[in-house]
């Protein structure tokens, strides 16, 4: 038995090395994806345009400016003398945020009084709009704790200190990278996958290959394994470029975190022989693979949080291979997880593992029927 699919394990390698389109569906797209994701999917802000309008034009309203113009965040753009100006700026997005200080700054500061001033953001994109009145309102805390050391009056009646774990310096490359993963992974092993058993059919070979002496199981562990070898492959030339490349600290063990993929492989494989089993041409598998891709991805807690979907959703959630071993990847690099605090990842993933393959085998024999 062994002996027959191992030869048919050869036989669906050499057919994917060996074709010129199918080397370049492993090697470019995943390359190009991971560059992608890597350096352009960001949720940090650099060089936000803003504009200034200081009315003061005093020694401390220039050094509360010098804080925002000096910031890595923030670049400006425009030093107004005209409060008319602003809406102009902001309706043809030169800028996307306007610090105005009142005329009345400096000697509010000595009266010890509340001074004013105004943080103009174009809202139309709200998450961005959010993460800069963030970084600005940190900027703005912070003149306020040194003119109260330097020149006494009342302190602010509470100050917050952020620290975050995990991830100290809030890069969202450390987030991103590891959960490309996953994502490569998956659209790599169901391309190889859905597209085995169709390319079969449509050229001609497949019957062929029920009238030898191989059962069907035979024939299905033959076009399962090539997946799981090429997946682990795969993430694995990932997960050393988010350590070498993009410096993604991996606190954790190969153990927890091979095993994970293993069984993420394995249920992704079941999921790609179910599609290569129901269709018939390749372009079908393909019309397969991506209705199951973009839902998958959709529901992984990839980029959207899934505590803020409705709780139907986060339920329907639990079925999604992508969600578990989101956790797990994450969990490794920047947690330091362990295998049996990411017990409650494995075991939905094994589930969903077993009850794929088992109904690809049975929609294979049904088809073969």
């Amino acid at each position: 038995m062994w002996h027959q699919v191992f030869a048919l394990i050869v036989k669906e390698l050499l057919a994917v090395l060996k074709d010129r389109k199918s080397r370049l569906v492993l090697i470019g797209p995943p390359l190009i994806q991971l560059m992608v994701f890597g350096y352009a999917a960001t949720f940090d802000l650099d060089h936000v345009p803003i504009a200034v309008y200081d009315e003061d034009l005093s020694a401390e309203s220039r050094d509360l400016v010098a804080r925002f113009t000096g910031s890595p965040v923030f670049e400006p753009k425009a030093f107004l003398r005209s409060a008319r100006d602003i809406d102009q700026l902001i309706d043809q997005r030169k800028v996307a945020m306007v610090l105005s200080v009142d005329r009345r700054f400096t000697r509010d500061l000595l009266l010890h009084r509340p001074a004013r001033v105004q943080l103009i953001v174009d809202g139309r994109n709200s998450n961005t709009a959010l993460l800069v009145l963030g970084y600005a309102n940190s900027i703005i805390t912070d003149f306020s704790l040194s003119w109260v050391k330097g020149h006494g009056g009342r302190a602010p009646p509470a100050v917050l200190e952020m620290r975050a774990r995990y991830n100290p310096t809030l890069s969202s490359q450390w987030f991103i990278v590891p959960g490309i993963v996953a994502v490569l992974t998956q659209v790599v092993v169901l391309l190889v996958i859905g597209l085995s058993v169709a390319r079969e059919r449509e050229a001609g070979t497949f019957d062929q290959l029920l009238v030898t002496p191989m059962r069907q199981i035979d024939i299905l562990l033959g076009k399962g394994l090539p997946g799981l070898l090429i997946g682990g492959i795969e993430a694995s030339v990932i997960i050393l470029a988010a350590i070498l490349w993009f410096s993604v600290p991996l606190r954790g063990g190969l153990l927890p975190l091979y095993f994970g993929l293993f069984l993420f492989v394995a249920a992704v494989t079941g999921i790609g022989l179910m599609i290569s089993s129901l269709a018939v041409t390749q372009q079908q598998a393909l019309l397969g693979a991506f209705l199951f891709m973009v839902p998958s991805i959709t529901l992984s807690d990839f980029a959207t949080p899934i505590a803020n979907m409705p709780s139907l959703i986060q339920d329907l959630t639990q079925i999604n291979p992508m969600r578990h071993f989101l956790a797990v990847v994450r969990g490794v690099f920047l947690e330091g997880a362990t295998v049996p605090s990411l017990a409650p990842h494995y075991w939905p993933m094994a589930a969903v593992a077993a009850a794929s393959l088992f109904a690809a085998g049975w929609l294979f024999r049904r088809r073969v029927y």
